[in-house]
């Protein structure tokens, strides 16, 4: 797939007026695609087996229909999924002490070791740039970065709204 640049999107009326900084965030946004597949061919697995790990990394223990839907995918594609990452030692089925019928997900040791290998150096590549901004500069990103986390944890696909 082809990347649109900035004139392209502008091109589009819809988007016409998009303000530079949103722009800036969009290439940021597929900067972070790219770097994701990238680490995925770093870690020897495919995009969908990396972002299961780390979503276990990062949220914990889960069921496979919860693993599924922060996926995006179905819960037979993620058994089989599931199976894959057991396989290679990356994750783990645990049954639940209190409901034995209840199996949960939860990342491996190795499955984290992984995960921190092939992600450490983009890791530090950005906590170097980060720590070069001045402490009123950290301190707007920070602010910023929270604020479009927000937006973009409470955006609904299918009716944006434009919130004015």
């Amino acid at each position: 797939m082809v990347a649109m640049t900035d004139e392209a999107i502008r091109r589009e009326p819809a988007l016409a007026e998009l303000d530079d900084t949103t722009l800036a965030v969009r290439r940021l946004i597929s900067a972070a695609q790219d770097l994701t597949v990238r680490t995925a061919r770093r870690m020897g697995t495919n995009l969908n087996d990396m972002t299961a790990v780390m979503t276990l990394s990062e949220h914990g223990p889960m069921g496979v229909a919860e693993l599924a839907r922060r996926l995006g995918v179905s819960s037979p594609a993620t058994t089989v999924l599931v199976d894959r990452l057991e396989r290679a030692g990356l994750v783990e089925r645990v049954r639940d002490a209190d409901d034995r019928r209840r199996v949960t997900v939860t990342d491996t040791p190795a499955g984290r070791a992984a995960t921190l290998e092939a992600w450490l150096p983009s890791i530090r590549r950005i906590d170097d740039v980060c720590r070069s901004l001045s402490g009123p500069e950290q301190a707007v990103a920070r602010d910023l970065l929270a604020r479009l986390e927000a937006a973009m944890a409470s955006a609904d696909t299918r009716h944006a709204s434009r919130g004015r």
